[in-house]
């Protein structure tokens, strides 16, 4: 064999080589994007929390569902700064931080029923008693004009707005909620274990982030948000 034979022999190898490297790229399941940087989400957004002014700023850390009960206490406390300390009410904002389990009331009835949240977390749906297959707790009861709030209003009135502890409920009064994509990853992995799924990570994380319930914001890290929220925003911190 010339040189030339050889040259053009190894140059056949190579690019041999170099396909089957793209091939074998393209065959692969996609890698988990655990850590989010800046330029991956919506870190303007949560700046502009951070830096909103307030008499009372506040900030729920959530990662127990409780059935509901953890939502009712963010409503627990928007009654009571405006009704019992006289705060005004938009002087009040309330920030809920979601993970651990809490984490999956962020997510749509799509996401519940398609992986089994209620199931796999041993969450029940407070109208059948069955393992959930919808988000129990983030839809209100009250269609958008009975949850309109008057300065006449009773309070403590149990079909009152004011008494409403849904996530909706709680996002008419201006309550922001937070997701985290670190749990998110997290509880993928996990769920994929309990389930023995066979896709990978990556590709049911896209999908649940698809089905986020409107108006929460998903974060790079719960716990650094949290951190900047009480060091630079000033947001008191409750754990529940």
């Amino acid at each position: 064999m010339n040189d030339l034979t050889r040259r053009s022999f190894a140059s056949k190898v190579f690019a041999g080589i170099a396909a089957f490297g793209v091939l074998s790229k393209l065959n692969q399941p996609a890698e988990a994007q655990l850590v989010w940087s800046t330029a991956e989400w919506k870190l303007a957004s949560f700046e502009g929390l951070l830096h909103e002014k307030a008499r009372v700023k506040q900030l729920f850390d959530i990662t127990r569902v409780e059935d509901g009960a953890s939502l009712a206490k963010v409503k627990n406390s928007l009654d009571g700064l405006h009704y019992g300390f006289g705060v005004p009410v938009d002087q009040i904002k309330i920030i809920c931080g979601m993970h651990g389990q809490a984490n999956l009331l962020c997510y749509d009835d799509y996401v519940w029923n398609k992986y089994k949240i209620g199931a796999w977390l041993e969450i029940h749906d407070p109208q059948t008693g069955q393992p959930a297959v919808r988000n129990p707790y983030y839809f209100s009861k009250l269609t958008e004009d009975a949850a309109h709030i008057t300065a006449a209003m009773d309070p403590s009135a149990e079909n009152s707005p004011l008494q409403d502890g849904s996530m909706q409920g709680l996002q008419r009064r201006g309550v922001r909620f937070l997701s985290c994509h670190t749990a998110l990853e997290e509880q993928v992995r996990q769920l994929i274990k309990h389930d023995n799924l066979p896709e990978d990570p990556e590709t049911i994380v896209r999908d649940m982030l698809a089905h986020t319930v409107p108006n929460v914001l998903v974060v790079a890290s719960m716990v650094s948000a949290i951190a900047l929220l009480q060091c630079e925003g000033g947001y008191s911190y409750v754990v529940v």
